[in-house]
């Protein structure tokens, strides 16, 4: 399993970012401590391969199972688990995730070269069809539409049974999320 995580502030007015992500984590699959990725690009390589190549805290070179976990699974944050073997977005474009206000579901989208944003493989095909200097460089199956599973027993809800708003783990770069 491997998650991104979101950071909860509570009340803040504001609305949700748009791309929502605060944080990647990935669960090491011998000790199940939850280890932070530093980055956008190495998170997707670990989900790419997760089950052939399962993530050890041993892959990183500073951290061992002996060590504290980076980040404890609580509800102080909303986490998110991705499918695993997801394809990395193909060169040239980016896979973006937006939360629903009422935190029911994230809706997969990607931001084409020359920034048109699709939401499925039937945009992917006609973004194609009108762009064929990408034919070769690009394929429908390259894209994966399926969005990130919310983990509902770690939604906070306020006393008025209302969720909280949320705010961008500290530490992450938005050229990360």
């Amino acid at each position: 399993m491997k998650p991104a995580v979101y950071e909860i502030q509570q009340p803040l007015k504001s609305k949700f970012p748009k791309d929502c992500v605060g944080a990647y984590a990935v669960q090491c699959e011998k000790c199940f401590k939850w280890r932070l990725i530093p980055s956008l690009e190495e998170y997707e390589t670990i989900r790419e391969t997760f089950i052939e190549e399962p993530w050890y805290c041993e892959r990183r070179p500073d951290i061992t199972c002996d060590h504290p976990g980076d980040i404890e699974y609580d509800a102080t944050r909303l986490w998110i688990i991705d499918k695993p073997n997801l394809p990395k977005p193909p060169r040239g474009t980016k896979r973006g995730l937006s939360l629903r206000r009422d935190l029911s579901k994230l809706d997969v989208h990607y931001v084409m070269p020359g920034g048109k944003k699709v939401r499925s493989s039937g945009e992917v095909e006609k973004f194609l069809d009108a762009h064929p200097e990408y034919e070769g460089k690009l394929s429908v199956s390259s894209f994966a539409f399926t969005p990130p599973k919310i983990l509902e027993d770690m939604v906070p809800r306020n006393p008025e049974g209302k969720t909280p708003k949320y705010k961008r783990l500290k530490g992450v770069s938005d050229e990360d999320s």
